[in-house]
């Protein structure tokens, strides 16, 4: 901070955050990415090589550099950014609508996805092994997937595919994760798009909102509505056993 000139204002503007969330940033009160630290330092003129001294002791402060540090080609940088946040969480709560939450997906049936959404096999393959290389965070995290029936219905990558889907989602409570089913109607504001909710040790928690090819990340008074929608959907979610009898009798109709 010695060596900009920029007011918090001013530098909060470059970056396209709000003052608030840059003081919060600066007073060590808001969990913070390698990639925030990079984009922060930049803006503040910091030269190259101090500023690489202190991305790399982000990132060794947070823990030891993952893969998440080293992009795979043809990855979305956004891939990276969301793995080092479920890296750092003591639990994470996802909501989806339309499709198993990434976490949770089977290789056929994350392909099925990909396939569909237009991906050659190059591009599908290197989105694969970051997407299974962010499920190794799950025996480390309090996890829950909250779905929508209808996000187990459409068979991605053929109906063996949904199957084995299926079958996966069913054994998750032996692993120790919670996918819970909701059923029927719920409020207008869940069906606006599938979200993640990453809770820290010693930092504020965070949403995450997918949207396509891209993401937005939601911090201090944005994430309180959605600690609000996740109460409501742990009231009107099945319970573990009813969600996994239910997954089951899907199954049993495919």
């Amino acid at each position: 901070m010695e060596q900009t000139s920029l007011s918090l204002e001013a530098a909060a503007k470059a970056l396209g955050w709000s003052a608030a969330t840059l003081s919060r940033t600066e007073n060590g009160k808001r969990h913070i990415t390698s990639e925030d630290v990079a984009v922060v330092l930049t803006t503040y003129g910091v030269p190259v090589a101090q500023r690489e001294e202190l991305i790399e002791s982000a990132r060794s402060g947070v823990q030891a550099a993952g893969w998440w540090s080293r992009p795979l080609p043809g990855v979305l940088p956004d891939v990276g950014t969301l793995a080092s946040y479920e890296a750092s969480a003591r639990a994470i709560t996802n909501w989806s609508i339309n499709s198993v939450p990434g976490l949770m997906q089977t290789e056929r049936y994350a392909r099925g996805i990909m396939v569909s959404d237009g991906y050659g096999p190059q591009d599908v393959e290197l989105r694969w092994l970051a997407r299974k290389r962010r499920q190794g965070v799950l025996p480390k995290v309090d996890y829950v997937a909250f779905l929508h029936e209808s996000a187990l219905r459409h068979p991605f990558g053929g109906i063996d595919a949904l199957r084995e889907q299926l079958d996966h989602l069913m054994e998750a409570s032996t692993r120790g994760y919670s996918v819970r089913v909701v059923r029927g109607r719920v409020p207008h504001r869940a069906l606006i798009h599938p979200w993640m909710l990453l809770h820290f040790p010693e930092a504020p928690p965070v949403v995450n909102v997918e949207l396509y090819e891209s993401s937005v990340y939601l911090h201090d008074g944005e994430v309180d509505s959605y600690e609000n929608m996740r109460s409501v959907l742990d009231r009107l979610a099945l319970s573990t056993a009813e969600s996994r009898s239910t997954i089951e009798q899907l199954r049993e109709r495919l």
